[in-house]
């Protein structure tokens, strides 16, 4: 993980890339990015989806 000052934005950042690109994570990865966006409870994630 990066440093905590920035972790929201990494993690809004990766789930929008794998948003993005239909990209599937499995049920370990599933479980950190939970327990890390925890920490994020204003986070909001958008994305364009890849044509």
């Amino acid at each position: 993980m990066p440093m905590p000052a920035v972790h929201c934005r990494y993690l809004g950042e990766r789930v929008a890339t794998k948003h993005r690109w239909g990209l599937a994570i499995d049920p370990a990865e599933r479980e950190a990015l939970l327990r890390y966006a925890a920490d994020c409870p204003n986070a909001r994630i958008t994305y364009d989806p890849a044509t």
